[in-house]
């Protein structure tokens, strides 16, 4: 896919990539290391640390996000960002998906903190920082996992559920099994995108149904119209798919399939003359003016479905709450480092 297509089709996805990359560039115009960037340099372009991140820098949650360790780490998020936001944002929606990115990067920092904070009031770890999309982009591919198990479809395509589930279990097995990487930013954010992921399935799940109801009722609607038609030219006889095809109604199995196709008699055609006598005007022995008229599925084709606002609103609901019980968990942690500083002086 060019960065044309990237733009039409996932541009918030083509925007992230570009900030992850402009910012590593920036970082390097600065003469910060490619590959072995320092703490210090690290802390000032936005890494998350523990105790800033909960004290006055907040703001690091996020920004920790669109940073990396090195050109390797870069490669590998951008990768994974590529992989996923492509098909995770035409299925989600612009809005939607930058929504889950950024909440599923701060689910993951925040329990990365959380984690690092009681390690250290155990006296088994000590003040680290981190930095990556990974926690973001886990959260995408947690998503994805969610749209797969629903059946959510993008472009008429359905997620394989058996690929993501290995992927998603590569990517946690790698990070228990190699030193530094974070595997508390990747479960929080994981775990962050799975919460959003399963109101918007529902939604999806409730419109499919709600559309398939429409269509039951617009195909019985067809159904008697095309029935009354051949009772009203007293053809019984007639009711079946052979000369429905024949005959300009299509079968009811393939109505709304192609609202533009009809089916008119070809009087060039041998099928269609088989039972067309020009010079008589009868149709199998019966007068042209008492065969069924052509029945237009158009106009009974259902308009399309939406579910009640409240449905609709539900995954941004759900969102909402998970930013009110980050703001007190962030809320939390500060007040028992203040605690601990309190007691230390």
């Amino acid at each position: 896919m060019t960065i044309q297509q990237l733009l039409k089709t996932a541009p918030v996805t083509t925007l992230l990539l570009a900030s992850f990359i402009g910012l590593f560039v920036m970082q390097l115009v600065t003469g910060v290391d490619a590959n072995n960037p320092s703490t210090e340099a690290l802390v000032k372009w936005g890494a998350n640390a523990l105790p800033l991140t909960m004290m006055d820098d907040p703001w690091r949650l996020v920004s920790s996000a669109f940073l990396h360790i090195g050109l390797m780490h870069l490669l590998f998020n951008g990768f994974a960002m590529y992989f996923f936001g492509q098909i995770a944002e035409p299925m989600f929606g612009s809005a939607k998906f930058l929504a889950l990115f950024l909440l599923a990067a701060i689910g993951g920092n925040l329990l990365n903190n959380y984690v690092t904070w009681h390690s250290i009031l155990d006296g088994t770890g000590q003040p680290g920082l981190s930095a990556g999309a990974s926690g973001g982009i886990m959260g995408i591919g947690a998503a994805l996992l969610i749209a797969a198990l629903f059946k959510i479809s993008v472009n008429g395509m359905v997620l394989n559920l058996k690929s993501l589930v290995i992927i998603m279990a590569i990517n946690l097995v790698y990070g228990f099994a190699v030193p530094g990487i974070d595997n508390a930013g990747h479960i929080g954010g994981a775990i962050t995108g799975l919460l959003i992921a399963l109101p918007i399935a529902l939604v999806y799940r409730k419109r499919e149904l709600a559309q398939q109801a429409a269509m039951a009722q617009a195909q019985q609607a067809y159904q008697n119209a095309v029935q009354a038609s051949y009772a009203s030219n007293h053809q019984p006889s007639y009711q079946t798919s052979l000369h429905d095809n024949q005959r300009g109604n299509p079968p009811l199995t393939n109505i709304f399939a192609d609202n533009n196709i009809q089916t008119p008699v070809d009087l060039n055609n041998t099928a269609d003359t088989a039972d067309f006598d020009q010079s008589g005007g009868y149709i199998n022995n019966y007068p042209i003016n008492n065969y069924p008229t052509y029945i237009d599925p158009k106009k009974f084709a259902p308009e399309p479905v939406n579910v009640s606002l409240i449905w609709r609103l539900l995954p941004w609901l759900v969102m909402v709450v998970i930013v009110i019980g980050f703001l007190w968990w962030w809320q939390d942690i500060h007040q028992q480092i203040l605690q601990v500083l309190k007691a230390i002086e």
